[in-house]
């Protein structure tokens, strides 16, 4: 255990060493003052530059100091409250409209306290009382600037995050979906036809649309049809096209789809539901590159590529005599298989965070975040629906939740626990006792490798996403047995 605890400390220190490096590679921090006395400008500017290894820029009227943030980036605003024109709360307000994570420290004059308490409700960092004790004020723009930092460094490491969770509107951080990323960057590079299966929910669609717009052909069209939303003869019309008199009511002629893609990427949804005829008339487009619209004799060639999906068993429905092999084995020339939601729990939380961002953005309402316990329902539902289902849920949590927590209680949802969830029929033929010790057990472990698995191993940031002491964290995974190095080696 301590090998692992100093293998843990060494990669946390290589971040941190990488964090710095960052940093270090940036100028000296950068301060505005922002105050009508000019003789007090002059004076902060000398010594804040020397005391704090800054550089220091100045200016006595708000118009002019928000120009100047809007032209460059600063650190931190050290700015008086009481000035004539723009005062300082104005200013205050129309900077933190700018740039909303701004930190700025205010000067009032002695007995305005309760306007600067106000400014820091209003989102200033914090203030000083005038006259102060200039070793005062270095210490608190001492903090200012760290406070900067981390705001800083947060951003940069939200940024990485997404970066290595996000692929083509896709998040995940599972090894499953990863490997995924990985073949449709390969796939994406060629021109064979691609059979995407999975069950509904998991994103299909997406994949096929990352598939094209990684291509390329992403300059042409992507043209995506739900084959089992169309009658039969419909459906054929809309693919194939058909010339004027090739039937009733057909007045003039139609280009089907197939050539509304030329050039393009056809996404065939639900493949498995299509007829057999018109299974027929697919074998023949990707033998032959060419089609025959309704009513027409010859043919015309046709340069698309085809992405099939569906969430059958094609192999049972060739069994059955309901799907043609050959066609089959035309569609399967790579075969990709999205797992479901309760197959991949790592993805949960990244997902549900995701779609809780995306969400209070669109809704206009306001930074929330999931509790506890309704985190904890999510990992155990056993999301039928998977990732649609998920998404559903909690856009409708954002329109629910009455504050900024988000509980079971806000959301009219129903919790389907997973098959493997809790109690199971060995556990009641036990003594209590013992089938709550197997059941605690088996919480602990699921939790713990979920846990492990979100953040890679690491200890230290497992401990304080589920808000616990890092020894505290380690004696629970020593007395569940719960090896960390496993779930670094899984990750990504």
């Amino acid at each position: 255990m301590k090998g692992r605890d100093a293998a843990e400390r060494a990669d946390e220190e290589g971040a941190n060493q990488k964090v710095v490096s960052m940093n270090n590679k940036l100028e000296k921090p950068r301060v505005l003052v922002l105050d009508d006395e000019m003789d007090m400008l002059r004076l902060l500017k000398r010594s804040l530059a020397e005391d704090l290894d800054c550089s220091v820029d100045i200016s006595s009227r708000g118009e002019e100091a928000l120009r100047m943030l809007s032209e460059g980036h600063f650190h931190v605003v050290l700015a008086d409250i009481r000035m004539p024109g723009m005062d300082g709360m104005d200013f205050l307000r129309k900077a933190l409209q700018m740039r909303s994570n701004l930190t700025v420290v205010m000067m009032t004059a002695y007995g305005s306290i309760d306007l600067a308490v106000q400014a820091i409700k209003q989102g200033a960092y914090d203030f000083i009382a005038k006259p102060f004790e200039h070793e005062k004020l270095v210490h608190i723009m001492k903090k200012a600037l760290e406070r900067s930092a981390l705001v800083q460094e947060n951003l940069f490491l939200q940024e990485q995050i997404r970066r290595q969770q996000g692929f083509q509107d896709m998040v995940a951080v599972s090894p499953a979906m990863k490997k995924i990323f990985e073949t449709i960057q390969l796939v994406s590079k060629t021109d064979a036809t691609v059979l995407i299966t999975g069950e509904s929910g998991t994103g299909k669609d997406m994949v096929a649309r990352a598939i094209h717009n990684l291509s390329d052909r992403r300059a042409a069209a992507f043209i995506a049809i739900n084959c089992p939303n169309l009658p039969e003869n419909i459906l054929e019309s809309e693919l194939f096209g058909y010339r004027r008199g090739a039937f009733t009511n057909a007045t003039q002629d139609k280009k089907g789809l197939f050539l509304e893609a030329q050039g393009g990427t056809i996404c065939l949804d639900e493949i498995g539901d299509i007829s057999p005829t018109l299974q027929t008339k697919l074998l023949s487009v990707l033998q032959d590159k060419e089609i025959r619209p309704l009513g027409q004799n010859a043919t015309v060639k046709v340069d698309i590529r085809i992405i099939a999906s569906t969430n059958q068993d094609l192999k049972r429905k060739m069994e059955n005599g309901l799907f043609r092999e050959d066609l089959y084995y035309r569609l399967n020339v790579i075969a990709i298989h999205l797992p479901p939601l309760r197959e991949r729990p790592e993805d949960i939380p990244v997902l549900a965070e995701h779609f809780l961002d995306k969400y209070s953005r669109k809704f206009s309402a306001g930074k929330k975040q999931f509790s506890p316990q309704l985190m904890s329902l999510f990992m155990r539902h056993h999301w039928r629906g998977n990732v649609r289902e998920l998404e559903n849920v909690v856009s409708r949590s954002v329109l629910l939740a009455q504050g900024d927590l988000i509980t079971a209680e806000d959301i009219q949802w129903s919790f389907t626990p997973s098959s493997t969830d809790f109690i199971g029929e060995e556990q009641l033929r036990l003594p209590y006792k013992e089938a709550k010790a197997r059941v605690l057990e088996k919480f602990h472990r699921d939790y713990l490798s979920h846990i492990l698995t979100m953040h890679e191993g690491n200890v230290t940031k497992a401990a304080r996403a589920c808000g616990l002491e890092r020894q505290a964290l380690q004696q629970i995974l020593r007395r569940y047995h719960v090896r960390t190095g496993h779930h670094r080696n899984n990750c990504g």
